[in-house]
């Protein structure tokens, strides 16, 4: 007879089960009371005639919380695509992607508790967010109000732009985002004529990530795409990690590293060059910079949100192939 690992037959990407998963234990095994919601007018100068809230016990909330991951991570093990990097490219690219392809999975990966990259602010920590046209047709798109100053177009805020961006872009019901959660390699595929390609994505908490060196070893998890799509920034703690893992892989000679500052320059650069590196990796925004030797583009933010509607389209000019070279 065979031993029980020769019996198993391993399935195609495309045959794996993305049921959600089912527990052994009945998650309402203490009542559920539906207690009536209220708007806040009568919950108005109410506060101190009998308000409370309605009861819950602790296990709940666990079970609410942990159910609910743990399904996305059942589900997104095997997705269409991987974002790495929620900044406002990497939001942007996961914004178009959402509208054209509602039927894709979108798995956006971000180290940080809190995306947004460095959206949240303008230049040296001041409120405003300058972008030169014609970004000003994604803050359209988006419903984003602006100054339209002539050539450029001030929002009034920077977190007005990236709430509203990434609000939209969670809304979509194809895309999840995990945050806290760091990219420690690629998957790779080697093809028939002996290239390599890009395969997915190795994950691990960030807060693991960042004590491998000081802590006994501590494995990672794994999410397959036939695409993956990075916008890591540039170089840093985190930022252009996928192209530094091109290099020492041998898939790209060396990096250019970025170079001084011009505004003029760096947007037009990095927008025209976003595109496919290698096979089943697509790279945008800044961590383009580290790439092809382009300059830093400092506090204006059109480039990142063209850069991201490029990214889109390049992604889905190879979906189809690449989806069919994943099949194994």
């Amino acid at each position: 007879m065979s031993p029980p690992v020769a019996m198993f037959e391993e399935r195609r990407s495309s045959e794996v089960d993305s049921a959600p998963l089912k527990s052994s234990f009945d998650v309402k095994s203490f009542p559920v009371r539906s207690s009536k919601s209220k708007t806040l007018d009568e919950l108005a100068d109410q506060w101190e005639n009998g308000f409370t809230f309605a009861p819950i016990r602790e296990s709940q909330v666990s079970r609410a919380m942990t159910r609910r991951y743990f399904n996305d991570l059942d589900n997104y093990a095997e997705s269409d695509i991987v974002i790495v990097g929620a900044g406002s490219c990497g939001l942007s690219t996961a914004y178009m992607l959402g509208k054209a392809r509602p039927d894709l999975k979108i798995a956006i990966i971000e180290a940080s508790v809190s995306p947004g990259g460095g959206a949240w602010l303008g230049g040296q920590l001041f409120s405003a967010m300058v972008m030169r046209k014609p970004a000003d047709a994604f803050l359209t798109d988006l419903g984003v109000p602006f100054d339209d100053e002539g050539d450029f177009v001030v929002v009034k805020h920077a977190a007005l732009f990236t709430s509203t961006l990434l609000s939209k872009v969670l809304s979509f019901p194809n895309i999840k985002l995990f945050n806290a959660t760091a990219v420690e390699d690629l998957i790779t595929r080697q093809n028939s004529d002996g290239t390599l390609r890009i395969a997915g994505v190795v994950t691990n908490w960030t807060l693991v990530t960042m004590h491998h060196d000081d802590q006994s070893c501590m494995d990672p998890n794994t999410i397959n795409a036939p695409i993956v799509v990075s916008t890591t920034g540039h170089d840093g703690p985190f930022g252009a990690f996928c192209v530094k893992r091109l290099v020492s892989m041998q898939q790209i000679e060396k990096l250019g590293g970025m170079r001084g500052l011009d505004m003029n320059t760096a947007e037009d650069a990095i927008v025209k060059r976003t595109r496919e590196v290698v096979p089943g990796l697509v790279v945008g925004g800044m961590e383009l910079s580290e790439v092809d030797g382009a300059n830093r583009m400092g506090p204006t933010f059109g480039a990142m949100a063209l850069s991201g509607v490029k990214a889109a389209e390049e992604v889905l000019k190879v979906f189809d192939e690449r989806k069919k070279q994943n099949a194994y």
